[in-house]
């Protein structure tokens, strides 16, 4: 009897062809039969998984932003394991993990960092991609402001102590760590800082907002 097709499992095996073909020569070429040789499908099986072009690339942006969110719950829950009674257990706080996934500026993750920009370029000039990218980056938002708020207290600081309270917005520090951390991405890239030298700069700034002062308790948010 012949295989039965998993249509999941070839939906995902597609968006991989695509991610292969966005990384070595962009988004903007790319074709239906392209993707279908680079899966090692017919094209008639891709047009089966996808309607159009638009739909599929859609697909494949969340397929990669997923990869990054499970990424990060993991770095998460890692750091919210207690340290043994030896003293070991993981290093670096959550916040810096979590920036530093979203950053994609290790070595290990330079094609998906290629790839990422590919479909944000993209996504300057098609708006069902833009709508992909708002809602990941909002989905990482309350996340942000809850490490943030973790971080420090929330009692208010002293009288003429601490820094400016825009610095202790939590809801302003997490639009302003996620644009960082994006804009960084960029930087190692094209070779304009080390991934050793972006990671000092987010941390850097993240220390900034952890340690001026206690973070706001409040609900208030900042338009993006």
């Amino acid at each position: 009897m012949p295989r039965q097709v998993d249509h999941e499992e070839r939906r995902r095996r597609i968006a991989e062809a695509v991610c292969a073909l966005a990384d070595s020569s962009g988004l903007e070429g790319v074709t239906l039969r392209d993707v279908a040789t680079r899966a090692g499908v017919s094209m008639g099986a891709v047009q089966r998984c996808f309607r159009t072009k638009q739909e599929m690339l859609v697909f494949a942006l969340d397929h990669v932003g997923e990869r990054v969110t499970e990424r990060v719950t993991a770095q998460v829950n890692e750091r919210a394991q207690p340290r043994t009674a030896s003293g070991t257990g993981p290093t670096g706080s959550a916040l810096e993990h979590v920036l530093g996934e979203v950053a994609l500026v290790d070595e290990a993750r330079r094609t998906e960092a290629r790839v990422w920009l590919a479909f944000v370029a993209q996504a300057a000039v098609t708006p069902e991609l833009a709508t992909v990218l708002r809602d990941r980056y909002a989905g990482l938002h309350p996340l942000l402001v809850r490490l943030l708020r973790e971080s420090r207290p929330t009692a208010p600081a002293p009288h003429g102590g601490g820094a400016p309270h825009a610095d202790r917005d939590p809801h302003q520090a997490a639009h302003t760590l996620l644009a960082l951390a994006d804009g960084l991405t960029t930087h190692v890239l094209i070779g304009h800082l080390t991934p050793q030298a972006a990671l000092e700069l987010l941390n850097a700034q993240i220390d900034a907002f952890t340690q001026a002062g206690p973070m706001a308790a409040g609900p208030r948010e900042v338009a993006p």
